[in-house]
């Protein structure tokens, strides 16, 4: 990762979009699996009940639950070393559908990134994985059709649905990253250089939080696996410039509808002059001090 960092006159340019092996490197088909760590995963859990998912599995040896709705999937990760379990709830890691998880795992590698070393116990599956945004982790994913990686590594809860239908026809959209300042060009070669994402113009938006550079990532299964990644960039003098994956961005296609189901279920959106439920988006309140969704329009 360090070489794709320090060149960032190279990450001007984005990739043409096309379903090519050149575009799409390692045949990237969308995300698998958001995980949050916590060390309050009961609190975190109501949170995402609220927002329609619900608990569907559990880990088979770890304190780690598999929240669903729809084709979105969340893991609530409270098996954290001690001493680094925290209050507040924090995207720890995405997991990303690819062609071949070990091939993808190996292309990016010799690419510079930051290679995670695993440690899976007994019956669990060896996931590879490099080093994201501030001590995230990027999985890769192969295994998401007939048979997933929670065949091996989870127990389904009795008597509950295993694939609870999504709310407002709600998808995953994208992932908002916080980054530090002047730091811009420095993710965007990351993203296109590792996984063929493409920097979207300026004046092309989506929902109601424009801010940042957008880009987007390619699929081998079309337009409805691709994702958007925002990166956000700290102002200069910002106290606090931590780099972070900092929320979840979900698709539907009314918005007004959307927030209005998911106000029944117990969620709160913010209702300011400034930011405000419309017909682009809506933003959720902030939970735990630090758990947030944003809705974009998107058919």
């Amino acid at each position: 990762m360090s070489d794709l960092l320090l060149h960032p006159e190279h990450a001007r340019e984005p990739l043409q979009a096309a379903f090519s092996d050149e575009a799409n490197p390692i045949g990237l088909d969308g995300i698998e699996f958001v995980e949050y760590a916590t060390a309050k995963p009961q609190a975190l859990g109501q949170v995402l009940e609220m927002m329609g998912f619900r608990p569907v599995a559990r880990h088979r040896s770890r304190e780690v639950l598999l929240y669903r709705q729809g084709a979105l999937n969340i893991i609530v990760n409270a098996h954290q070393p001690e001493g680094l379990a925290t209050d507040v709830p924090a995207i720890s890691a995405i997991a990303v559908r690819v062609r071949d998880a070990r091939a993808a795992y190996g292309y990016v590698v010799d690419r510079g990134a930051w290679e995670v070393p695993t440690h899976p116990e007994a019956m669990e599956l060896n996931i590879p994985a490099i080093h994201g945004v501030g001590g995230t982790r990027i999985y890769f994913v192969d295994r998401y059709r007939e048979f997933s990686i929670y065949d091996v590594d989870f127990v389904a809860i009795p008597a509950v649905d295993q694939h609870p239908p999504a709310v407002a026809g709600i998808h995953f959209f994208g992932i908002v990253q916080y980054i530090g300042p002047g730091r811009h060009y420095d993710w965007i070669e990351f993203y296109s250089a590792l996984f063929g994402c493409e920097l979207i113009p300026d004046e092309q938006r989506f929902g109601i939080m424009p801010a940042g550079k957008l880009m987007r990532a390619p699929a081998v299964g079309g337009p409805a696996n691709r994702f958007m990644l925002q990166l956000i960039e700290a102002e200069v003098d910002d106290p606090d410039a931590r780099e972070s994956l900092h929320r979840i961005g979900l698709g539907v296609p009314d918005v007004l509808e959307a927030v209005k189901a998911l106000r029944a279920l117990g969620m709160e959106f913010v209702e300011t002059q400034a930011t405000h439920t419309e017909r682009r988006g809506a933003l959720s309140k902030t939970y735990l001090g630090n758990v947030v969704f944003e809705l974009v329009h998107d058919e």
